[in-house]
Formats: C-alpha cells, sequence, structure tokens
C-alpha cells in the first residue's frame, strides 16, 4: 500500500519542480523572414498596419435558459412520477395488495432513473449542439425540445394517475381469506 502512495506523491513532486522549467523558452531570439524588410537602418521596427483578421465565428450556446429551463422541467416530472409510484407501492403493500409483494429500495430506482435522465439530458444537448457532419442540421438543431417536452407530458400525467390511484377494490388478500374460511 505504500508504493501505491509513493508513486503519486513522486510524480507530483516531480511535476511541481518541473513546472517552472516548462515555461522558459531557451531558443534565441530570432526575427522571421517577413519581419526581416520591415527593419528601419536605425535597428528598430517600422511602424507596420495591422493586419486585420477575419471576424472569427461566433459560438453556438448550447445551454441556454431554455435548455435549462426544459431539461429542469423534465427532472421534475421525473421526480414526481418517480415519488408519486413509490407511494403508491407502499400504500398498496401496507393495505395487503398481494400483486406487491416488495418495494425496491431507493439506492438502486434512484441509480436508475438517474442513468435515464443523464442519457435524456446528453441526447438534448447533442440535438441542440451544432455538427458540421449532419445533413439538416439547423432542423435538428431546432427540434431538440420535442423528445424532453413530451417525456416531461408522459411523466406528468402517470404521476398524476398514481396519485390517484385508489384503494384495492373489492377485498384485500387477508379479507378475502377470511370471507373463505366463513363460508
Amino acid at each position: 500500500m505504500s508504493t501505491l502512495r509513493f508513486l503519486p506523491v513522486t510524480l507530483l513532486i516531480a511535476l511541481v519542480a518541473t513546472s517552472p522549467l516548462l515555461g522558459q523558452d531557451y531558443l534565441p531570439n530570432r526575427v522571421p523572414t517577413e519581419m526581416r524588410g520591415e527593419l528601419s537602418s536605425s535597428g528598430g521596427y517600422t511602424a507596420a498596419a495591422p493586419a486585420k483578421l477575419p471576424d472569427a465565428p461566433t459560438p453556438h450556446r448550447v445551454i441556454d435558459k431554455k435548455f435549462i429551463l426544459v431539461m429542469g422541467a423534465l427532472g421534475g416530472a421525473e421526480s414526481f412520477r418517480f415519488t408519486s409510484r413509490r407511494l403508491v407501492l407502499e400504500n398498496e403493500m401496507a393495505a395487503g395488495a398481494p400483486w406487491v409483494t416488495s418495494i425496491p429500495s431507493n439506492q438502486r430506482v434512484i441509480a436508475k432513473y438517474m442513468a435515464l435522465y443523464s442519457s435524456e439530458f446528453l441526447t438534448a444537448y447533442e440535438l441542440k449542439k451544432p455538427h458540421s457532419w449532419l445533413p439538416g442540421d439547423r432542423v435538428v438543431r431546432r427540434l431538440w425540445w420535442v423528445y424532453p417536452a413530451a417525456m416531461t407530458f408522459i411523466h406528468i400525467k402517470n404521476a398524476v394517475g398514481n396519485v390517484r390511484t385508489q384503494r384495492p377494490g373489492g377485498c384485500t388478500s387477508i379479507e378475502c381469506a377470511e370471507q373463505m374460511q366463513m363460508q
């Protein structure tokens, strides 16, 4: 175990010790051949007009207010559905519903839904980002929000259905067993 600690410490010390040397330039200062003609007889440079550079393309902002709003709504809808489904399972288990044998652990369910949300987030991000190789890129970039908006609607619909869930109709397994014994 001490060898595993010794190696990163040694590499860190070597990096810190050599970092000032990496910034130094040991090559002699040479004047480029294009600039030699502009040298004056006094040994200095003549004032030359600076070259006009072309305008740089403006970077496309992917994560903006609309992206945060749409993906936040999707995350909130998924959380609402997850929480309401969990409460339905707990209530059905407490009522003795025979189709609920166990309630899954929070960590497993959260990890699964976090992976799904991450994939949806990255998909929306990649759809919104410009791609030079993709034909029809402008259309795809304008419609990046369709999938998250549709899934937000579906998750809210499912969550509202979970909230409206009522107790099992008829008798529960315990009541049914008691009624069968009385007959």
